[in-house]
């Protein structure tokens, strides 16, 4: 990106375009003034709008990261093993970027939460479309959370659409299946529209891949990136889970939800399972 010359009156060839008919080409790709004007304030807590900018960039970060994974989903269907990793390592990047979003909430004191808390009424961050879409991408399926986007058509249709789309987890285990490996039929086929559960069959293919690393290299590359994935996401969930626990305590959450209860289950959950549990059989 070019620096703005600090003179606007100054002439030569290295000045930037300064004069523009109407807007300016920046703003006509970034937003930027639609992006920077989208906080509407509830309160004159000055602690909110770090709260609200915060909370709209975590929504930015998960639209990133839905795209990458799909992508990656798109080329493993396709057997471009090197163009989902290229994917998945971006989103690595990306979960990076958003787990560090959570700093400016982290050291949150309850009495400054409850300075603007109110002003959230029942809004919650598990009604968020787009991380309920990221969750989809990672085989947790469930068809209750789409309720909450009845009211809005276009979001609902997309989530009931991801709904039953095979996830990250299922495009791997179905190349693995083209590659010989012996993942079970039930696995295969099994209802997309629920919750993945582990299978010891899937855990032992894993194994047999990740025993004969040199053979099965380019398996256990993408093994290792889904692994790094499922990582970070533990790290969200946890540092969503300490970041609330310190704005809130064990208090009810907003939008009805359990708060700490809810996010502490949520925590002990593995992303990509068998292929945390294979590693004890290699």
């Amino acid at each position: 990106m070019s620096t703005i010359n600090p003179d606007p009156e100054a002439t030569g060839a290295d000045t930037p375009h300064l004069d523009f008919a109407g807007t300016t080409p920046y703003e006509d790709y970034v937003q930027a003034d639609v992006l920077t004007h989208l906080q509407h304030l509830r309160s004159d807590d000055p602690g909110e709008m770090v709260f609200l900018v915060t909370t709209q960039v975590m929504e930015l970060w998960f639209t990133v990261i839905v795209h990458e994974w799909e992508t990656a989903a798109h080329a493993l269907r396709e057997d471009r093993i090197p163009v989902a990793r290229d994917a998945l390592k971006r989103s690595l990047r990306e979960l990076e970027a958003l787990n560090a979003s959570w700093k400016p909430l982290a050291g949150l004191t309850p009495a400054q939460f409850n300075s603007y808390r109110g002003s959230l009424g029942e809004g919650s961050g598990f009604q968020s479309a787009m991380y309920r879409r990221m969750e989809f991408l990672l085989g947790d399926k469930s068809a209750s959370m789409l309720v909450p986007h009845r009211g809005a058509p276009r979001v609902h249709a997309e989530l009931e659409k991801a709904l039953h789309e095979p996830g990250l987890y299922d495009e791997t285990l179905a190349l693995l299946a083209r590659r010989g490996y012996a993942v079970p039929q039930s696995v295969l086929e099994r209802d997309l529209s629920q919750k993945y559960e582990p299978s010891p069959a899937v855990e032992a293919v894993w194994a047999e891949i990740y025993a004969d690393a040199d053979q099965n290299a380019e398996l256990v590359r993408l093994g290792e990136v889904l692994t790094d994935v499922g990582e970070l996401v533990w790290r969200w969930r946890n540092d969503h889970l300490t970041a609330t626990r310190r704005a809130m305590g064990s208090k009810t959450g907003t939008g009805g939800s359990a708060g700490v209860a809810w996010l502490e289950k949520r925590a002990t959950k593995s992303v990509f399972p068998e292929l945390w549990t294979a590693r004890s059989h290699v």
